[in-house]
């Protein structure tokens, strides 16, 4: 028996990770925890073979003190064009972000392809030194930007 075909928007999707900002405003190293103090968290969507498709990002809390299992802490969306193949998303609170267990959810064209578990961890230092943060009063503040695929022909 044939499995149905799979969706068109889990085919334009090639790669999701998330990073820690490499103290230049672009993301590091592909990570799966953070601490409280890692603003801004990068997200980094890499498709496959798309002209245009239209990608949100939502961070989700999963398991965070205070907060009721998945509220949007950061959503941020964008549609590229003529062959973009990289969206960078980047999420952050106003202050710190609360430790916990969160969630990166990828939507292509409204349709969920992919979600991506991560952890913040409280920051290693002197007790009472970190300034906490309630994630549903941060607002949705995030960004999104695009790197435009090189063809070889245009090089």
């Amino acid at each position: 028996m044939s499995q149905p075909p799979e969706p068109l928007e889990n085919r334009l999707l090639e790669q999701v990770y998330l990073a820690k900002d490499d103290g230049l405003g672009a993301p590091g190293e592909e990570r799966s925890e953070f601490v409280t103090t890692d603003i801004p968290i990068h997200c980094v969507v890499v498709l496959s073979n798309v002209e245009s498709a239209t990608v949100r990002m939502d961070l989700v809390a999963v398991s965070v003190a205070g907060v009721k299992p998945g509220t949007k802490v950061v959503s941020a969306s964008y549609t590229t064009s003529d062959f973009q193949d990289h969206v960078y998303f980047t999420g952050k609170p106003r202050g710190l972000w609360v430790h916990g267990e969160y969630r990166a959810d990828i939507f292509i064209n409204g349709s969920l392809v992919h979600k991506r578990a991560f952890r913040v961890m409280p920051a290693a230092g002197p007790a009472g030194s970190v300034k906490r943060t309630d994630p549903k009063r941060s607002g949705r503040n995030s960004s999104a930007g695009v790197v435009r695929k090189v063809k070889p022909d245009e090089e």
